[in-house]
């Protein structure tokens, strides 16, 4: 008897229990449910919920790996125990156990608090409701992991997750119900709750030894911290695209994150159209930016001018603003539906983001907000680009029938 065949047979032993949702969960999770629709048109397809939340973790695989890395190497850079990377993106510096296994363990325990508190909560409700363990997480799991500061402490890690999982989801029914983002909610959670923990500008290094009574690491500002403060920019282009720069783990490599990206498009998981319209709203806003520096109406001295005289394009490699177009701008949940309010909500993503992260130089990462604002107007813009479609018919409607 197969492996499957054994679950079957498990599964009925479960039927009508309280375990019913958890051992269907994981039946469902290693192979496709046995039940078939035995009424309505339907389309039959390789693929179910569990498999789209898979790709997109798949997705973000790359992404984690590298960020282990860039943690262990912005620690050992930061002591003065390593130089630059020099030598492209398949660097020797870079990619070095030293940097894997010192980034392995900051990283992986974010990872295993989030799957196992998030899900844990999934299941809890699932029991109480008796209904089917929903696959939302699977992605919002990796995805909290990515967008928080790598020194962020356990404890306040476990209080955002559960509050993202009840507050964000559960409350509003689960997975396909919530309006906002659920990953983007406990990020704000924390934002707003622990500000001087998320504003940015902290590298995490391991055993750097500091001043009795300090914490036993040192800090150094991210590239979005220097300019908000008015520093120049002091990494290359190239190592901002690679993403051999301080960040949140999933932010920094904006080569992976396009590579994860086109692969999105080409599962068609995510849509080309949101992508494209942030980009183009991230470019417009910081031409405009760029074109009122160079004006002289902004002093130098001022607190704007740093992030404004940037170089338009430069927004997409700093910040998360790259990481936040592919994998959050995109949820099918929370976007736009229709295809004119995709190119509407995207486009104003990116432009929201970056006149955030000028105009806000305390926080200097807008995308965050921008989407999650933008997940508000959804609807809205959903609304508006459909009663268009039926007053255009209804005219041409008239004009044939007169």
């Amino acid at each position: 008897m197969g492996m499957k065949q054994k679950l079957d047979t498990l599964k009925k032993k479960y039927e009508g229990t309280k375990m019913q949702t958890t051992f269907s969960a994981l039946h469902t999770f290693l192979y496709t449910p046995n039940e078939t629709t035995s009424s309505g048109s339907h389309i039959r397809v390789v693929d179910d919920l569990k498999r789209t939340m898979n790709m997109v973790v798949l997705a973000m695989v790359p992404v984690l790996i590298f960020g282990i890395f860039n943690t262990g190497y912005q620690h050992y850079l930061a002591l003065g125990e390593i130089q630059r990377a020099s030598s492209g993106f398949f660097s020797p510096e870079f990619w070095s156990w030293n940097n894997f296994s010192i980034g392995a363990m900051a990283v992986l325990p974010l990872v295993i608090v989030s799957y196992v508190v998030g899900l844990g909560i999934e299941f809890i409700f699932a029991t109480i409701n008796k209904h089917e363990v929903e696959e939302g997480y699977l992605v919002t799991g990796m995805l909290v992991p990515l967008i928080v500061p790598v020194d962020i402490p356990i404890w306040m890690l476990i209080v955002a997750v559960a509050f993202g999982v009840v507050i964000g989801k559960e409350v509003f029914g689960g997975t396909g119900m919530n309006i906002l983002n659920p990953a983007l909610t406990i990020r704000a959670f924390l934002f707003f709750a622990y500000p001087t923990w998320m504003s940015g500008d902290k590298v995490w290094v391991l055993g750097a030894r500091a001043m009795e009574g300090q914490p036993d690491a040192i800090s150094g500002e991210t590239i979005l911290g220097a300019l908000a403060q008015g520093n120049e920019m002091t990494h290359s282009v190239m190592d901002m695209f690679y993403g051999f720069i301080p960040g949140s783990v999933g932010e920094t490599s904006t080569l992976l994150i396009l590579c994860a990206g086109i692969f999105l498009i080409y599962t068609k998981i995510a849509s080309w159209r949101i992508m494209l319209s942030a980009v183009i709203g991230a470019l417009v806003m910081g031409l405009i930016f760029n074109w009122i520096a160079t004006t002289g109406w902004i002093a130098e001295t001022n607190s704007f001018y740093g992030l404004m005289s940037t170089t338009y394009w430069h927004h997409l490699l700093i910040g998360g603003l790259a990481f936040g177009i592919v994998y959050m701008a995109t949820d099918p949940v929370t976007a736009s539906q229709t295809n004119k309010g995709k190119w509407i909500y995207g486009f104003l993503i990116g432009f929201m983001a970056v006149m955030i992260r000028v105009f806000n130089p305390a926080y200097p990462e807008g995308a965050m907000l921008a989407i999650l604002l933008m997940n508000v107007f959804a609807p809205t813009i959903d609304h508006f680009v459909i009663q268009g479609n039926i007053k255009r018919r209804m005219k041409r409607l008239k004009v044939k029938t007169n």
